[in-house]
């Protein structure tokens, strides 16, 4: 297993974590919203030098690549890109919606044909969120949504569906299919990233350090068809 320094900096909450052999051994956190610029950076001064205490060296830098705030996707992805080059070591991108899933899948009893649906806020009444199964894999693409009482009918129809992400909430009182689950208090951290940046380091899959751009919602939402509408 790599030793990966996981960064997110997706939504409010700026994280870090450093993970090796499977395991997380160091992690921050800053809750301050607007605070991403002044708190990264000292966050990962203080996880390099507890890895130089203990003779560890970054084998790859991990970062969250949204759907998320652009000003926070753009701090977290230029400081993945900075470290990278400068450690000469490769780059992992981890879809935010998926980091989100990850504490669903490890710390949750689920029935077995549960389905996860992230959602992050896209401002206005839209989220954008993708559906997964227990495996993780995608069952409804990525999109950006007005959520009316017909966008997940024919999965709810069939399925336990779970709603989290700081966009769930704001769906609450439109969706109220029985089968409707919603979770409060999902974040995406990077504590809770390793698995999946361990998966693609242990796979090769790694992105481009000087042209890979995140996923950008204001991107997103500003050329996608506008459909759903309430």
């Amino acid at each position: 297993m790599a030793c990966i320094l996981n960064i997110d900096t997706s939504t409010d909450i700026c994280s870090i974590c450093v993970s090796e052999n499977g395991a997380n051994i160091y992690d921050r956190e800053n809750r301050e919203k607007n605070n991403h610029s002044t708190a990264l950076a000292p966050m990962i001064h203080d996880a390099l030098l507890y890895m130089r205490h203990f003779g560890s060296e970054i084998e790859a830098v991990a970062v969250s690549f949204g759907p998320g705030s652009y000003t926070g996707l753009r701090i977290g992805v230029s400081e993945a890109k900075g470290l990278a080059y400068g450690l000469n070591v490769p780059m992992i991108s981890v879809p935010t919606l998926e980091i989100l899933a990850v504490p669903l899948l490890l710390y949750r009893e689920l029935p077995d044909n549960a389905l996860l649906c992230p959602m992050v806020d896209a401002r206005r009444m839209e989220v954008y969120d993708a559906v997964y199964d227990k495996a993780l894999r995608q069952v409804r693409k990525t999109s950006a949504d007005v959520v009316t009482e017909d966008t997940f009918a024919e999965l709810l129809d069939n399925h336990p569906v779970y709603f989290f992400g700081n966009g769930a909430m704001k769906c609450q009182s439109v969706i109220s299919h029985p089968n409707a689950n919603f979770i409060e208090d999902i974040v995406p951290l990077a504590s809770n990233m390793y698995p999946l940046s361990e998966k693609k380091f242990a796979y090769g899959d790694f992105v481009d350090t000087a042209y890979s751009e995140p996923f950008y919602l204001k991107d997103f939402v500003a050329t996608t068809p506008k459909k759903n509408i309430l």
